[in-house]
Order: structure tokens, then sequence, then C-alpha cells
């Protein structure tokens, strides 16, 4: 039982009840998790989707609906569309354990705590969404009800040749964004007062407080790969923003929450600007 064949495994399955609950086990704290072996050398031929259900439907992210939050569909939409950021964050903590070999031991413990969170996340909007109330004679809320877009793994695929685009990119761009939305989205879910608002609202908080260590275990593994490879980590991330195409990174920023996940204060100067 080795952890990175685990993750690939887990990577590979289509089920999403067996993918989350498997990742589930991947805690650092589970004593199955911490019987495991762990080979850093192996390498396997390359993989460019991971399992995954043929719902929800993917759209490009322009094609997405607006969103309104007064009405359980608006809200279920919502809802709908970080559950899927959290799937695809369980297959992007499991890419990172199995694609990139002749890391330390503890980058793959700590993506395989991160995988484990995701899963928690998913789950728990999952669950959210099954509990929403529907219009008599309708199928009841899950996840694939609704279309998503598949910008999160877009990333994913881009860097995965190499571990530093990886890190820089996806963790310490793409995932410090939901840092940034998660307050707004909480602003809007506190306007409206509503019981499936206030369940949200709670199962926002958690997720907020993870994800700030999810984009510091980013932040850590960036910042050693550069130091290994002699690279200004300011300067050289910006030229991968560059050569991969990234997203403009806008305002408003969650400052606080950024700082915690590790940005130095010369980052936050510069998002500032």
């Amino acid at each position: 039982m080795e952890l990175r064949e685990i993750a690939k495994n887990i990577f590979l399955l289509v089920d999403i009840d067996q993918k989350a609950e498997k990742a589930l086990q991947l805690a650092g704290d589970n004593p199955a998790y911490m019987a495991l072996s762990l080979n850093t050398s192996r390498v396997w031929p390359d993989i460019v989707e991971p399992g995954r259900p043929s719902q929800p439907v993917l759209l490009s992210p322009r094609a997405m609906p607006k969103r309104v939050l007064n009405h359980v569909q608006g809200h279920a939409t919502m809802m709908h569309a970080i559950c899927h950021i959290e799937f695809n964050a369980i297959n992007l903590a499991l890419d990172a354990i199995w694609r990139f070999p002749n890391m330390p031991a503890v980058f793959y413990n700590d993506w395989a705590q991160v995988a484990a969170e995701e899963a928690k996340h998913f789950l728990m909007l999952r669950r959210h969404l099954q509990s929403l109330p529907v219009k008599e004679g309708e199928p009841a809320l899950d996840y694939g009800s609704f279309a998503a877009h598949d910008g999160l793994w877009e990333m994913c695929h881009k860097t995965r040749h190499d571990v530093l685009a990886r890190m820089a990119l996806v963790p310490r761009t793409l995932e410090a964004r939901g840092l940034d939305a998660t307050p707004i989205i909480q602003a809007k879910l506190r306007s409206v007062q509503n019981p499936w608002s206030l369940e949200a609202l709670a199962i926002l908080d958690v997720i907020l407080a993870d994800e700030i260590g999810h984009v510091a275990v980013g932040n850590y593994w960036y910042r050693h790969l550069c130091q290994q490879q002699h690279l200004h980590p300011m300067q050289h991330y910006e030229k991968l923003l560059l050569q991969y195409n990234a997203p403009k990174i806008q305002p408003p920023f969650n400052l606080t929450a950024r700082r915690q996940a590790g940005f130095s204060p010369e980052e936050l100067t510069q998002l500032s600007r």
C-alpha cells in the first residue's frame, strides 16, 4: 500500500462517492494513512484527465449563467459552482501526489492532507445541495444538476510537466482567488437571510479556514523550489503568469487571509498597487 499509487488510483475513480470517501482516508490522523509506504521516485505515463462523472456538463466560463441568490434555484447554482471547484480540487491534490516525483516526503504528506480536506468540503457542499427544497415533481438537487466550467483543471493540465509552475499558478493563484471571493459570497448570503443561506455561511467558514492552509502549502513549496533553482520568487512568478496565460489577478483582495497563507509583505504591496 503505497501513497502515490493509491493517490493515482483515487484520481482515476469516476464514481464520486468512492473518490470522496477514499480521499478522506488520506487525512494525516487516519491510522490507515500512517501505515502507507512512500516511493518518491516512481514515474507513471502521463494521464491527461482525472476520473469524473458524465455530469455536470462542462461549459466555458463565459457561457455560465449569472446567479441570483434570493431564491433557492439561484442559491443552488452558486453552491453547485463551489461544489464543482472542490471536486476539481480533490483531483488537483491527488495529481500533485502521483504526478511529481523526487520531492521531499513532506510534500506528499501535505498534498494528502489537502486531498482529504477538499473531499470533506465537497461532501459538505453536496449534502447541502441535496437538502435544498425543490418543487413537487422535480428531481432532488445534487452535484451534476447544473452545468459547470473547468478553469481550475485547465491550469492543472497546462502545468502538468512542471511542479514549480503548478505550485505558482494553481494553489497560490487560482485557489488564492477563492480566498478573495469567499467573503464577497458570504456577504451576499447574509443579505438574503434564509435557512439555507445560513447553513451555507457555516460551510464557507470551514472552507475558508482550510483553504488558507492549502494556499500556504502552495506558497511554501513554490518558494522551496525557487530557492532550489536559484530563482527570484516574485520575478519568476510574473514570468509564469505570462508564459501560461494565467487569469489576471483582480481586486478586491482578502489581504488578511493572503497574509495568513504566507504571501510576503512585498507581494501584498504589489497586489495593492
